[in-house]
C-alpha cells in the first residue's frame, strides 16, 4: 500500500540530515542502499496478531553518492508491506485499519521532523 500526498514526497534533504532525522524517529537504513538508492525501513509487529510489518521511506540520491555526508537525497512515496515467512514482503493487500493509522502516525512523525529541520 502506497501512502501518497503526506508532504515531504520530493523534498530534498542533505544525507547526514536525514540520516539523524530518522535514527531519531527509529527508521532504519540497514543494508538497503546503494550509492544511488536508499529504503529506510521502520518495523512493527501487530501485538495481537503477531504479523510484521514494514514502513518503507524510498529516496534517490540527486547530488553525490549516498553516504557523502553533503550528498542531496530526494524522498519518495512511503508504501508498507507485510512480511510473508520465507517468502518476503508483500505490498499489495488490504491492510488493517490499525496499520494504516500507525503508518500515518509514524508519516506525520518524520514530516514534522523534516519541516522542523528546514
Amino acid at each position: 500500500m502506497k501512502f501518497e500526498n503526506i508532504g515531504f514526497e520530493g523534498k530534498v534533504v542533505e544525507f547526514s540530515l536525514l540520516e539523524h532525522i530518522m535514527e531519531s524517529i527509529r527508521f532504519v537504513r540497514a543494508g538497503q542502499w546503494d550509492y544511488e538508492r536508499i529504503t529506510y525501513d521502520f518495523k512493527f509487529e501487530d501485538m495481537t496478531t503477531g504479523s510484521v510489518y514494514y514502513l518503507r521511506v524510498p529516496c534517490a540520491a540527486v547530488e553525490g553518492v549516498v553516504e557523502q555526508p553533503h550528498a542531496q537525497i530526494k524522498l519518495g512515496s512511503p508504501y508498507v508491506g507485510k512480511h510473508y515467512y520465507p517468502h518476503g514482503v508483500e505490498y499489495d493487500e488490504d491492510f488493517p485499519s490499525n496499520i494504516v493509522n500507525t503508518c500515518k502516525q509514524k508519516l506525520n512523525q518524520l514530516y514534522e521532523e523534516i519541516q522542523k529541520a528546514e
